[in-house]
């Protein structure tokens, strides 16, 4: 993605564990009149464009995984995995996850709107 102040990223990560703390706080600031939403808004497109940067710089790990397709889609240019019975190994294979279902989205690098 563009690093420039006028890329936009998807707003994916907001839906994790930090995304979700972030916003709550954001919340409450904005319910105790600390903050306003538009401060906010600003906060949580910074945080898109962050964490999108820290995972594709930081993380090198890899890992290789297998189960049955349960169910894909494929809409907006984003693709959808369903998937059952999930075995996760990670490099060199000595850490082993197991998963009865696991979902993956998967979304280009780049937007549509920046093509």
């Amino acid at each position: 993605m563009a690093a420039n102040g006028n890329a936009n990223y998807y707003d994916l990560y907001r839906h994790g564990s930090l995304g979700t703390t972030l916003t709550d706080a954001l919340d409450d600031l904005i319910g105790a009149e600390r903050m306003d939403p538009q401060l906010a808004m600003k906060v949580l497109m910074q945080f898109d464009r962050v964490i999108t940067e820290a995972l594709n710089e930081k993380v090198k790990a890899r890992l290789t995984f297998k189960g049955s397709l349960d169910t894909y889609r494929f809409c907006d240019e984003v693709w959808t995995f369903l998937i059952k019975n999930v075995t996760f190994k990670m490099d060199g294979g000595q850490s082993v996850v197991t998963a009865d279902k696991v979902k993956i989205v998967s979304c280009s690098a780049k937007r549509s709107d920046e093509k």
